[in-house]
């Protein structure tokens, strides 16, 4: 799920009593699988012709930037980050292989895969292109040899397709990923007021309130939180999560 505009603007956006019971994996993967392997495809239309894409990175890097000491590396680990939902690999690409020392990508959609290997070919080059898994979240857990070994899980613009239920467990698995002190960043759009279905791509868009209530309930604690700028005013507010383990 990228930017996207707001209910008023969008009429493929439907409220529910349980937005939830509408989630549909194999839709999401069908519609993901038929739109262009490029960030504008992955971005919904708001590729490198408009704002988007830098705002988000310079977004991201000033966050990160401001957590420098609550995101100190454990002595004798490397910096390593995985990519969630991770499209064709632009936001490792752009902006997390230069805060890490390796990262991990996920992404179900095969030809996003198939795109994120030239694109982080110059990544790869660099020693700095871990595992790629070509899976779902609901599907993923850490392999025993990383397990605590994680300074970083990045999930940006893809939790929205996990129900809430399978998002905590998911949440759950990440905390069990992490090395002491690792953190979670959550990077999403945020409903205005109660969570909203897109049948366009089978999520839901949740409020501030039920994120806050998920990472209770996945035992994450909220440690930063940041409304990302310079988007263009016709698309939902994104917001940034730093989280840890309670």
């Amino acid at each position: 799920m990228p930017v996207k505009p707001p209910p008023e603007l969008n009429h493929e956006l439907i409220q529910d009593e349980d937005p939830n019971a509408m989630i549909n994996y194999t839709d999401a993967i069908d519609y993901w699988s038929s739109v262009p392997a490029s960030v504008n495809g992955v971005l919904g239309g708001f590729g490198e012709q408009t704002s988007v894409p830098k705002a988000d990175i310079v977004g991201s890097a000033t966050f990160l930037r401001k957590l420098q000491t609550r995101m100190e590396c454990q002595p004798g680990f490397e910096k390593l980050t995985i990519d969630m939902g991770a499209g064709i690999g632009r936001i490792t690409r752009d902006f997390l292989w230069k805060v890490s020392d390796r990262c991990d990508l996920l992404e179900p959609v095969k030809p996003f895969v198939e795109q994120m290997r030239k694109e982080l070919v110059p990544v790869a080059e660099k020693g700095k292109l871990g595992d790629i898994y070509d899976i779902g979240m609901q599907e993923w857990e850490a392999s025993p040899e990383k397990k605590g070994r994680y300074w970083l899980v990045w999930c940006q613009w893809c939790v929205g397709q996990l129900p809430d239920e399978e998002l905590v467990k998911f949440w759950i698995r990440c905390k069990e990923a992490l090395m002491e002190n690792g953190t979670i960043v959550v990077k999403e759009n945020i409903a205005p007021q109660d969570d909203i279905f897109d049948a366009t791509d089978s999520s839901v868009t949740r409020t501030d309130a039920k994120f806050r209530q998920l990472f209770a309930s996945a035992g994450l604690k909220l440690i930063a939180s940041d409304i990302q700028k310079g988007l263009p005013r016709e698309l939902y507010p994104v917001r940034m999560y730093c989280l840890k383990a309670m």
